[in-house]
């Protein structure tokens, strides 16, 4: 029989835990201090702990190194009620097998616990790294605490202390660049230059110059030495942006680089060392670049030596509120205003906004809201009119609260749909399509999965909490095709 600790201060966790395991082969010991989940520990030594990252004694970060001192072998997974980016990131840097946040789903809770129980005996001892202290409210800080966010998060505090190159992938204004900085944040570099390049914003002949550096002479125009990215990055890190863009000189140069260690300077021929940790990122299909022959297969071996990819905006509906209310108190502070608050009608907008232009859009809106605001909270009407005419412009109805998942429209009506939503000038064809399409593929799987969401979030290759964000978004209950089970007594 598996052994699990729970070191969780509320009773009412503990019980739930139980509850929700009760029928697992599992022998399980609850401790409600640091000092008593150190003994059962000692005593039982468990093959998975679940541990409260606040305890009320005792930080439970401090907690985990005494527990880890005392079995390396035992997983770890961390519980909390304050999903922050740097609390998982931080637990996954410290060698943590998972991270849950409350109100822990039951589902995810029975996997997670389930997974571990099963490789507990093949898991090898992760490295463990020193607490740093961070500021909670720096301007590169990720947001969100939805499930899609945390995975990203969990990868970051995984990654960021091995020096291995790292590929971040996700459309524009998803927050590439952001999680570049919190790898750079996070890791042994992270004393050393962070430096950014955007390569599609550089023309290609001076992109090598800006890279590489050039001699005094190596060209037109070159009356003096210029230390390139590389070279001023030497011992840190260097995020190459928007890569997708890169000529195939540069990116052939970038490939030596990485293959030996040194490159010279435009004109020069003097070897020049380069310590650097490269991150690469980009809002292209670099395998349909490499099929095309507009990016090397070589060169995108060497980048991805762990891939890390963003969801858009509009597959994380859950973090927009916190995002939003995030830019609310940042741009209080840069604007001088002294907005308190988002009403519920104006969130209710920005959550059914599609967000084609992700954060970046997100950000843009909530500043300019700002600026058109009065009084204490933002009204639907400072919004800018282009999401104001989404909710209020003709258009279909969208299927009433509490509509079954059923498949009513046929497949072949998209494109028809298409054609007179253009031919009428409407302007939100892109987001209606997309709604459309969503309401008929998860529809479909709904029905094919008896209305179970854990079985049709597999299905869609999403996380539970992303499906059940999309339900509501579409208004679409489900009925589960499965009778309802006798309550215990």
């Amino acid at each position: 029989m598996s052994r699990l600790l729970v070191i969780d201060d509320e009773p009412s966790i503990q019980f739930s835990i139980e509850q929700v395991l009760a029928e697992e082969d599992i022998e399980l010991f609850r401790a409600e201090t640091a000092e008593q989940g150190l003994r059962l520990a000692a005593e039982h030594m468990p093959d998975v702990i679940l541990l409260d990252i606040r305890l009320g004694d005792r930080s439970g970060l401090e907690l985990f190194r005494d527990l880890r001192r005392l079995d390396p072998k035992s997983l770890i997974i961390f519980i909390t009620g304050h999903g922050t980016s740097d609390t998982a990131i931080e637990a996954m840097k410290l060698g943590a097998y998972d991270y849950l946040v409350k109100p822990l789903d039951a589902d995810q809770l029975q996997q997670v616990v389930g997974q571990a129980m099963a490789i507990s005996h093949m898991m090898h001892v992760p490295t463990i790294v020193e607490e740093a202290d961070r500021p909670e409210d720096r301007p590169d800080r990720l947001i969100g605490s939805g499930a899609a966010m945390q995975s990203v998060c969990k990868q970051i505090g995984r990654v960021a202390p091995q020096d291995v190159n790292v590929l971040i992938l996700g459309e524009s204004g998803t927050g590439k660049e952001l999680v570049a900085r919190a790898i750079y944040h996070h890791s042994r570099r992270s004393q050393a230059p962070f430096l950014a390049i955007n390569c599609a914003a550089i023309p290609e002949s001076l992109l090598e110059s800006e890279l590489f550096g050039h001699e005094r002479g190596a060209f037109t125009g070159a009356d003096r030495r210029r230390i390139g990215k590389f070279e001023q990055s030497h011992g840190g890190t260097l995020l190459l942006d928007e890569i997708g863009d890169m000529a195939p000189g540069t990116q052939a140069k970038i490939l030596r680089l990485l293959q030996e260690g040194s490159f010279e300077r435009l004109g020069g021929s003097e070897p020049i060392t380069a310590n650097v940790r490269v991150i690469a990122a980009t809002n292209q299909n670099l395998d349909a670049l490499i099929e095309q022959g507009r990016f090397r297969k070589d060169l995108y071996y060497r980048l991805r030596g762990v891939t890390i990819t963003l969801p858009p905006l509009r597959d994380r509906t859950e973090d927009i509120a916190e995002l939003a209310h995030y830019f609310l108190f940042r741009y209080n502070r840069q604007l001088g205003t002294s907005v308190q608050s988002i009403s519920p009608e104006a969130l209710e907008l920005l959550e059914r906004h599609a967000w084609p232009g992700n954060v970046r859009e997100l950000q843009s809106v909530i500043r300019e809201a700002l600026l058109a605001s009065a009084g204490p909270t933002l009204l639907p009407e400072f919004l800018p009119a282009e999401l104001r005419r989404e909710a209020g412009g003709e258009r279909e109805p969208d299927p009433k609260p509490g509509a079954t998942v059923t498949v009513e429209e046929d497949w072949r009506s998209l494109p028809d749909f298409v054609e007179d939503a253009a031919s009428r000038g409407e302007t939100d064809v892109y987001r209606r399509a997309l709604e459309r399409f969503d309401r008929l593929v998860i529809g479909s799987v709904m029905r094919r999965a008896g209305g179970q969401q854990n079985k049709a979030a597999e299905i869609l290759g999403l996380s539970r909490a992303t499906l059940r964000a999309k339900l509501r978004h579409l208004h679409m209950a489900v009925e589960k095709t499965l009778a309802p089970q006798e309550p215990k007594t």
